[in-house]
């Protein structure tokens, strides 16, 4: 009898354990889909600005007027 509850004590133990080790890959898994989500989201962001950017029309004669104004900073 005293033997049983040790093999189920050390069974509980074990069980324990699996569950502990389940829980902590499922919170790993779940961390790791809203960080992928996060960076995917980031990039769609970059993405789309680079978009916008692209978009500015610049004029040749605004930037030399630009460059000179700094040069004689």
């Amino acid at each position: 009898s005293k033997d049983l509850q040790q093999q189920s004590k050390a069974l509980d133990k074990l069980t324990d354990h699996v569950e502990d080790r389940q829980l902590d890959s499922s919170r790993v898994q779940s961390a790791m889909a809203a960080l992928a989500s996060s960076k995917e989201a980031d990039w769609n962001a970059m993405r789309l600005r680079e978009k916008e950017l692209a978009a500015v029309k610049i004029n040749p004669t605004d930037v030399e007027i630009i460059a000179n104004e700094l040069e004689h900073l």
